[in-house]
């Protein structure tokens, strides 16, 4: 991470000097490249671009919002039409350790759950680089409407891809703040969720002990 995180850098200096049209492209591509593998810093390039919206006015934030919202569909679409054709590859094929961690009534159970609490879900998945790949593969498997996930999905992008671009043009040149803001939000977001699971994990476990 660290080693992309500095390669970045000076992938971000040549972009500052290029054509409106190839920002918005890198922009678009960044975010969408971000949806397939979540340790691709997404959100450090959204915040740059805030700083090149206070450097230079051609790019326009609309074009840069558009960019990133557009970027981000294309990519969790992908996940989504994935997540739709995760139960039939789970069945089919002999995976390694399958009868170790699937479970029919647990995979209901889930979905089940994911139905009863999607636009949420959806909604504030984009607050959190550490759940959001999951999500768009988890809302395909549930079969969650697509025009409610597009809809929901797009207007999470709006608010947090927005408040990172518009905090960054504010900063202007200590933008670089805001990651460091991210990096430790997403150590705590992610911490959490951890312990949410295991207290889960423990809970199932106790159950099914006296269950015996």
């Amino acid at each position: 991470m660290k080693y992309m995180e500095q390669h970045l850098q000076e992938i971000l200096k040549q972009i500052e000097g290029l054509h409106p049209g190839l920002i918005w492209l890198f922009l678009f591509l960044s975010n969408f490249f971000e949806n397939l593998f979540p340790p691709w810093p997404g959100d450090t390039v959204n915040a740059f671009a805030g700083f090149l919206l206070a450097r230079k006015d051609s790019i326009g934030f609309l074009n840069v919002l558009s960019s990133t919202i557009l970027g981000n569909l294309f990519g969790a679409l992908i996940m989504y039409y994935f997540g739709k054709q995760v139960i039939s590859l789970i069945k089919n094929y002999n995976i390694p350790f399958k009868d170790k961690f699937y479970s029919e009534k647990g995979l209901e159970q889930t979905i089940n759950w994911f139905q009863k609490y999607s636009l949420i879900v959806v909604l504030f998945s984009r607050f959190s680089a550490g759940i959001r790949f999951f999500v768009s593969i988890v809302a395909g498997l549930s079969r969650m409407p697509i025009w409610s996930f597009i809809t929901v999905f797009s207007l999470g992008v709006i608010l947090w891809c927005g408040l990172i671009i518009g905090s960054a043009y504010y900063l202007g040149k200590n933008w670089e703040y805001i990651r460091e803001v991210l990096s430790i939000y997403n150590k705590i977001i992610i911490s959490f969720f951890l312990f949410l699971f295991a207290l889960y994990g423990f809970y199932r476990y106790k159950k099914k002990k006296r269950e015996v």
